[in-house]
């Protein structure tokens, strides 16, 4: 039972930024906002948004289960709880930079944070349990695409 709660703990924490974006991403006067942007051919619709980030949060909760989990001491642990939460904190700051302050240039910046603090995160998540790359790697792969994504509006607009 303990094992159960803590993967359910490790997946709320990893849902946060999602959650928290919701109040933010295009719907009503935003979406009019967002569909003026002049995007990218490769930017995909909608509804991919919320599938990939669905996916991605749940990947970065087992990735944080197994951290948990693991029977090092928590001590040893600390350095990747912090980058945990500071990368989910970066997480829902971009979401608010770009689609409730749409300060594009901004949000840009905070990407470049966010896959940095995500980089380091990767590694000392490694260090404890190497599974768990498999987990943060298609967050760090989107990422990037992100960056593509957010660049080129900054860039059109």
């Amino acid at each position: 039972m303990k094992r159960f709660i803590q993967f359910c703990v490790a997946m709320v924490i990893s849902f946060l930024p999602g959650i928290f974006g919701v109040f933010f991403t295009p719907h009503g006067d935003s979406d009019l906002w967002y569909t003026g942007l002049v995007t990218s051919g490769l930017t995909p619709g909608g509804i991919w948004f919320g599938i990939a980030w669905t996916i991605l949060y749940a990947l970065l909760g087992v990735a944080l289960y197994l951290i948990i989990k693991n029977a090092r001491p928590e001590s040893k642990k600390i350095r990747a709880y912090i980058l945990f939460v500071v990368q989910m904190i970066l997480n829902a700051g971009w979401t608010y930079a770009f689609f409730g302050a749409h300060m594009t240039a901004f949000a840009l910046i905070i990407l470049l944070a966010l896959f940095i603090v995500s980089a380091w995160m990767a590694r000392v998540f490694f260090d404890i349990d190497r599974r768990t790359v498999w987990f943060i790697v298609p967050y760090l792969l989107w990422m990037m695409f992100a960056f593509y994504m957010n660049a080129y509006i900054v860039l059109m607009n």
